[in-house]
């Protein structure tokens, strides 16, 4: 599994976050990982003693230098809760969505520091980080405040399928008014070089474009012939191998068959849909742009099963290993 070492934060503690982490690092394919957890110490116990999870060994660590990887054990950077013992879980409360965010503050700061080379983080819930006045829409906007990221997108990661996005979460009808050139082609570029980076030595794009039929030359709408095919272009004499604008409809098949290497989303739910139909349990979200690794579970919080025992550790498993092969 090489020497890089990942840091998990584990996300809201009130959602399946601390379960689905004890459930992947107990996996004998991660056994002994170089992996730290940065989270609450006493709610990964109390899941023990409620035998939600398998038994592990929990071992606080005051710095990445002093774990002693090893199967069946687990280091905790602990990032203890205001009232640990007063959690609720499947419940939104101010102290869960706070210790979300000192978990991805603490472990981006190891990130910075060198300390680890990627960052794999549970789900959060972003009503809860409201709640505790932190004001973000999510990891990805959170990351890259944290590390002074200007040009950054969210990717969703599989082995058949990859996405990546112009905009992510805001209300479609202020994507539709926000649109531009400039963000597109950022996008492009960013696109280009993730996939580089992570092995494929010339990309093949695609762009989605924003309406059905990709406006149809202009019948649906306008934003291709203003926004799309002028970045596509832009990004073409760059010597980036970029198609588009393409159909929404058909384009994402395509990818998953093998014709492009990536496509370019234009709003949130038309990346996420094909991606999660296709790859729901094991897909992967990353941040492209920073200056390290992350990856995350492609799922939220799932309070309506949290501490059950039935969140599935998949999507987390696959994150952890990635950001391992990643980085």
């Amino acid at each position: 599994m090489g020497t890089k070492t990942v840091a998990v934060t584990m996300g809201d503690p009130a959602g399946i976050g601390p379960e689905i982490i004890i459930k992947a690092l107990n996996e004998q394919a991660l056994a002994g990982a170089p992996v730290v957890v940065v989270g609450c110490l006493r709610t990964l116990q109390r899941l023990q003693e409620k035998g939600i999870t398998p038994p592990v060994e929990l071992v606080a660590i005051e710095q990445v230098s002093d774990a002693r990887f090893a199967p069946g054990t687990l280091h905790i950077i602990d990032e203890p809760l205001a009232e640990p013992d007063e959690l609720a879980p499947g419940e939104v409360q101010a102290q869960a969505g706070d210790l979300a965010y000192r978990c991805v503050k603490r472990a981006t700061a190891l990130a910075m520091a060198g300390d680890v080379q990627a960052i794999a983080t549970a789900p959060l819930n972003k009503e809860a980080l409201h709640l505790a006045g932190h004001l973000y829409p999510g990891h990805t906007e959170l990351l890259a405040t944290l590390t002074h990221s200007r040009d950054y997108a969210m990717v969703l990661f599989t082995d058949k399928l990859k996405v990546i996005h112009v905009s992510t979460h805001i209300a479609l009808r202020k994507f539709l008014d926000t649109l531009n050139q400039p963000r597109i082609e950022t996008v492009i570029t960013l696109a280009d070089s993730f996939l580089k980076r992570v092995g494929f030595a010339k990309p093949r794009i695609a762009v989605a474009g924003v309406n059905p039929h990709a406006g149809e030359n202009g019948l649906f709408g306008d934003e291709e012939a203003r926004f799309v095919t002028p970045a596509v272009e832009a990004c073409r004499e760059r010597g980036i191998q970029i198609t588009g604008p393409c159909p929404p409809d058909t384009v994402f098949l395509q990818a998953h068959e093998g014709h492009y290497d990536m496509v370019v989303a234009m709003y949130h739910d038309q990346g996420h849909i094909p991606l999660k139909l296709l790859g729901f349990y094991d897909g992967v979200n990353i941040t492209a742009g920073l200056p390290f690794i992350r990856t995350s579970a492609d799922h939220g919080t799932a309070f309506d099963i949290a501490w059950t025992g039935k969140a599935k550790p998949e999507s987390m498993s696959t994150s952890i290993k990635l950001a391992m092969q990643l980085a």
